[in-house]
């Protein structure tokens, strides 16, 4: 009898999800498949209790158990919006007279750190280029581009000719949303940029008519793809393995430049991100160089 109980609570939801709230399909069986999980850890726990009968300790248990299995924050994070849910649902209903998942903390997404390549890395990456051909010289341009500014690959291809403010050492490039943002450009991506615009693009230009500052040899604007294929190729060249990618060189820029003195809101303005916290991220890499640079070093590390 209590079985078929939570199994009426659990439809009875459902329903209210579609009728009620409108709920997409996919949502509906998200938290169909997550009740259904957490009434099983329930039956295996205590095969007599009720959904409605659930408190805060129990919830909380139930969140040390699927975090022993391993799951991801974000699976936490969907789990626990199903029991409030769930939980408003019966509360709203009047079934029950407190909600268990009241003031319980969401799980924290998780911060990855991103992969970089070492300064002398760098180096090795932008070397491998052979500048003796017009291929070459382009992606020279382009890669020094990328290490200089911190661009995303589509801000890349979307810059302009005319975005280009050389004698000030800057371009313009615009960013998520649209929104603009000024970007430095260093000495070695002018001198790059330079001789592709005297040497490569008129050619791959020809007689068309084109915007755009990275071209491909057909004049038409450089792609995104073309760019990934491009760091993938200089990757392997330069024997570091084919899986680096154009954020690749803007999560080294950022690495770099506090590893060299650089202060947060510098690197957070040069990148774009709307909040600190995105570029606090870089901060674990340097203290992660930090340690590993003491335990090689030091004699009693």
């Amino acid at each position: 009898m209590k079985e078929q109980v939570k199994e009426k609570q659990i439809e009875g939801f459902l329903d209210y999800l579609l009728v009620e709230k409108g709920s997409s399909p996919n949502t509906i069986e998200s938290y169909r498949y997550d009740l259904v999980d957490f009434l099983q850890w329930l039956r295996e726990k205590d095969g007599s209790i009720l959904l409605s009968h659930v408190d805060r300790l129990q919830i909380i248990d139930y969140f040390a158990y699927c975090r022993s299995r391993q799951m991801s924050p974000k699976s936490l994070a969907r789990k626990l919006s199903a029991l409030r849910t769930f939980y408003k649902y019966l509360l709203l209903d009047r079934v029950i007279e407190k909600d268990p998942t009241a003031n319980l903390e969401n799980p924290k997404p998780a911060r990855y750190l991103p992969g970089v390549l070492q300064q002398n890395e760098t180096e090795m990456l932008l070397n491998a280029v052979d500048t003796s051909t017009l291929k070459g010289i382009r992606d020279r341009a382009v890669l020094e581009t990328l290490y200089a500014t911190g661009m995303r690959v589509s801000e890349l291809t979307g810059l302009h000719v005319d975005d280009l403010h050389m004698e000030f050492r800057y371009a313009k490039c615009f960013g998520k949303g649209g929104k603009e943002r000024i970007v430095p450009l260093g000495s070695y991506a002018i001198d790059a940029i330079k001789v592709y615009l005297e040497k490569c693009r008129p050619v791959y230009l020809g007689d068309k008519k084109s915007p755009s500052l990275f071209l491909n040899r057909r004049g038409g604007t450089l792609t995104r793809q073309s760019v990934w294929n491009m760091m993938k190729f200089y990757g392997e060249q330069a024997g570091l393995g084919d899986h680096l990618s154009p954020h690749t060189l803007r999560h080294s820029l950022a690495a770099h430049m506090l590893e060299n003195g650089a202060d947060l809101r510098t690197v957070q303005e040069i990148l774009g991100h709307a909040d600190l916290s995105t570029t606090q991220i870089y901060t674990q890499l340097l203290q992660k160089t930090i340690s590993e640079e003491f335990k090689r070093c030091h004699p009693r590390s």
